[in-house]
């Protein structure tokens, strides 16, 4: 059985949880946290930036959906297609705290919530 790993260092910067992820698993991404070759990421560079651990964090907007770099045709389509919901993630790690949340996810094998 494959061990589950609960870190809220693996909890990226829009609302996913990293160490739940197939590529993560395999060695063939480092989580969004320490994925500098992500610099196209705009979410990313803005968390870092302003020092967040994601966008839960945010103190220009309430609601995700109201930021051009977190809401883009791009980010609609993954979330069309996988049927996830980012924002959903970030809504639950502000409503019960990102240790709580890499927990919920590792425990039901969860990359993102379902929208």
């Amino acid at each position: 059985m494959e061990d589950i790993v609960i870190d809220k260092n693996l909890v990226s910067f829009c609302g996913l949880y990293c160490g739940t992820c197939g590529k993560y698993k395999k060695e063939k991404c480092m989580g969004c946290q320490k994925n500098e070759k992500a610099s196209w990421c705009k979410i990313r560079s803005c968390n870092i930036e302003n020092g967040y651990l994601s966008c839960a964090d945010c103190k220009e907007y309430s609601d995700p959906k109201e930021c051009k770099k977190y809401s883009n045709f791009v980010a609609s389509i993954f979330e069309i297609i996988f049927k996830s919901s980012r924002k959903a993630g970030i809504e639950m790690i502000k409503e019960i705290g990102y240790e709580d949340f890499a927990k919920y996810m590792a425990e039901n094998n969860l990359v993102s919530l379902k929208r």
